[in-house]
């Protein structure tokens, strides 16, 4: 997984933000829910890309 999954992540955190700020503002509980959710779920496929970069770091570190 390279840049194209990190991009579809950080968009998918964007996008969650958005609605969450829209749900607020218009009193809709259902809408901030389900796009916190959505920022909550980007955030963690990123962190996961993030781990699996470090792990790589690791790995080819020891090669060398």
């Amino acid at each position: 997984m390279g840049l194209m999954d990190k991009l579809r992540h950080r968009y998918m955190m964007g996008r969650g933000g958005a609605k969450q700020k829209v749900g607020r503002a218009t009193g809709d509980p259902r809408l901030e829910t389900e796009g916190q959710a959505e920022r909550v779920h980007g955030a963690g496929r990123q962190v996961g890309e993030q781990v699996k970069d470090a792990g790589k770091n690791v790995r080819d570190a020891f090669k060398g």
